[in-house]
């Protein structure tokens, strides 16, 4: 085992305010193990190692092969995920990943919370048996508005946690969580290397296009699908939703125009 997991252990658990006796008694163990996992002295078998990543909400691979102590400040925002970003998770009792959903109304708290284990275990969790989403770490996102139409307002996004900000592909859709807009679903060009700045683009083009800071960015989840429950009206019957969007916006702003005269 790494030596990772004993810096880790010590580190996570004086994170929760817990001695070395109050964590034995929380994941079923006896205080000199603490110790000793603590000291590199000894390695937990496998039932222990999971008990602790429940614990912690931290992956095992996290556990052993990176440092969460590393917490060393950069000039630039990092975004290739060199920084420490510890993610929580929610995971069954089989150290399965599941899927938090942060609907609407949770929007706002997502913000405050989103790296707070406790907040995220009380969001809505579940499971989808589809192969799309065996790897990685997912999150669904209720979104609002009709900036992406044809997807409706009130859908449900499925992403991706991306962890290295370098891969996000231009002309791609993702989940963006920013200090300043919180949650908002994009169409994206990635100007990180030249200026720091992604170009958040709405598929309804009565909207226009707009640039976040890095800085300004917390995470940033790969689109890979979504579930709406408002299905498609026929186009041939009357004007396609965003068509009347286009309409509604175009006459909004003749009204600006004539008020300004």
């Amino acid at each position: 085992m790494t030596n990772f997991f004993a810096k880790n252990l010590k580190y996570l658990r004086k994170v929760k305010g817990l001695t070395q006796g109050d964590f034995a008694l929380k994941i079923g163990i006896n205080r000199p193990k603490v110790g000793s996992y603590e000291e590199g002295r000894a390695e937990p078998n496998l039932e222990t190692l999971q008990n602790i990543s429940h614990f912690f909400k931290v992956k095992i691979d996290d556990l052993l092969e990176k440092e969460l102590s590393n917490t060393k400040r950069k000039t630039s925002k990092d975004i290739e995920g060199n920084d420490l970003r510890i993610l929580p998770i929610v995971v069954n009792d089989s150290q399965e990943e599941k899927i938090s959903l942060v609907p609407i109304k949770a929007a706002a708290g997502y913000l405050n919370g989103y790296s707070d284990p406790e907040y995220v275990e009380q969001l809505p969790n579940f499971n989808l048996p589809f192969s799309q989403l065996t790897q990685g770490t997912h999150r669904a996102f209720q979104i609002k508005g009709d900036s992406m139409l044809p997807i409706a307002s009130e859908s449900y996004i499925l992403g991706e946690y991306l962890e290295n900000w370098n891969w996000i592909k231009d002309g791609g859709c993702y989940i963006i969580i920013s200090k300043e807009d919180g949650v908002v679903y994009k169409r994206v060009k990635n100007c990180l290397a030249e200026n720091q700045e992604l170009e958040l683009h709405s598929d309804n083009t009565s909207y226009d296009a707009f640039s976040i800071h890095a800085d300004q960015i917390v995470e940033v989840w790969r689109a890979l699908g979504y579930i709406s429950f408002e299905l498609p009206e026929k186009e041939n019957e009357l004007l396609s939703v965003n068509q009347l969007s286009s309409v509604v916006m175009q006459l909004k702003n003749e009204v600006e125009q004539l008020k300004n005269k």
